[in-house]
């Protein structure tokens, strides 16, 4: 990710201007510059290959009162009453409420921000590239932010899922062996999947049964496993490491798939998204962990024995984005051209010779269905 200003004229001197000894000048330009990279850094932000961009974006005024109509987003021929989860503040730990379908969630939103500085002397030689790289640094340090809040919505509304047998955890299945990842696994979410989005009195629900995931979220570790299924014994149902005297090849046209695809866009009909901060030791991995304990949730652990110990399990997370679950309301400010309001921080007085921006972006994170979440333990 990167934010590039080219090195024209205008801007060129609109950068020196930012540095100028004339007080009313200087402010003019950088708020000039706040306002053009404003929006591109807003653009980047929701751009990004992130956690946080699963969820899709309302918009509302800041004197607006922000709820959801929760029958526009729910089938009115399944259950009356369904699960909610949304934070207070920003990385609290979320809470679930059960509402009626035809009630308003009135939820909570919270500011994200960012304030970074640089030398006065920079802008006086139009140093675009620091300009550039400050206004990169706001973008990361915002998305940072984001990803930890968004994971912490979702980390809980899957080990909280009580719709496939009315216990938390029931959401995730156990791997068919313990740190491998085989295609039974996959099979087995598929059917986990359809069993969780059953109509409310557990049968076959309005337009048929359909598998609820189309991404999964995964560690690259595992999507090493499943690189190694193109050379590698497998075995239909279970496969212990380091053990292939009972492993079964995988069709041809299989493993032609997998060979020829290394970045594996697609598996089994579902997408796969490589995100390091998942595995064992990351940090997607430990919140999820944190979650678990806090919850005092019962979570199956790798090799579908014993319980997930975040030491040695690590989670995969299936993602079912064909319904409107994963929700980010925004509050737009007044006069704001984009989500993220870019503003000149004027905390700096003459002798320090710095110039300084503020970014802030008030939003919240919703999922109204946990039955759009499950997952594999390995």
């Amino acid at each position: 990710m990167k934010i590039t200003i080219k090195r024209t004229e205008d801007q060129l001197a609109l950068v020196r201007a930012m540095g100028s000894n004339n007080r009313e000048e200087a402010y003019e330009a950088q708020a000039a510059v706040a306002e053009l990279l404003g929006p591109v850094v807003t653009e980047v932000i929701n751009n990004a290959l992130t956690v946080g961009n699963l969820f899709t974006t309302l918009t509302y005024q800041a004197d607006d009162n922000p709820s959801l109509p929760l029958d526009l987003f729910h089938d009115i021929t399944e259950e009356d009453y369904i699960q909610v989860y949304s934070q207070q503040v920003a990385g609290g730990l979320p809470y679930n409420q059960v509402f009626p379908a035809h009630n308003e969630l009135k939820f909570s939103t919270y500011t994200l921000d960012s304030a970074l500085a640089f030398d006065r002397k920079y802008a006086k030689k139009a140093r675009v590239d620091v300009v550039s790289k400050t206004f990169t640094r706001m973008a990361q340090e915002i998305m940072l932010k984001q990803e930890r809040t968004a994971f912490n919505v979702l980390a809980t509304a899957l080990v909280k899922g009580d719709s496939g047998n009315g216990s938390a955890g029931s959401h995730l299945v156990g791997s068919a062996a313990e740190s491998d990842l085989v295609l039974d696994d996959f099979n087995r979410l598929i059917t986990k999947s359809k069993r969780i989005n059953s109509s409310f009195v557990g049968g076959t629900p309005v337009g048929g049964s359909k598998a609820g995931i189309t991404d999964l979220l995964v560690s690259p570790e595992m999507v090493e496993k499943i690189r190694a299924m193109a050379y590698n014994p497998i075995s239909t149902s279970s496969a212990p490491s380091g053990d292939t005297t009972g492993g079964l090849a995988a069709p041809e046209v299989l493993r032609s798939q997998l060979y020829s695809g290394a970045g594996l866009p697609s598996f089994y009909g579902i997408n796969i998204i490589e995100i390091l901060e998942m595995g064992i030791s990351q940090r997607f991995n430990e919140i999820f962990g944190a979650v678990v304990t806090a919850e005092g949730a019962t979570v199956i652990g790798g090799g579908n024995a014993g319980t997930f110990a975040k030491a040695d399990d690590e989670v995969l997370i299936g993602v079912d984005r064909s319904r409107d679950v994963l929700l980010r309301p925004v509050v737009l400010d007044e006069g704001s051209t984009g989500e993220l309001s870019v503003l000149v921080d004027d905390q700096f007085s003459v002798r320090q010779n710095k110039i300084g921006y503020y970014g802030k972006i008030e939003e919240g994170r919703v999922c109204i269905d946990d039955r759009a979440l499950c997952g594999i333990i390995v």
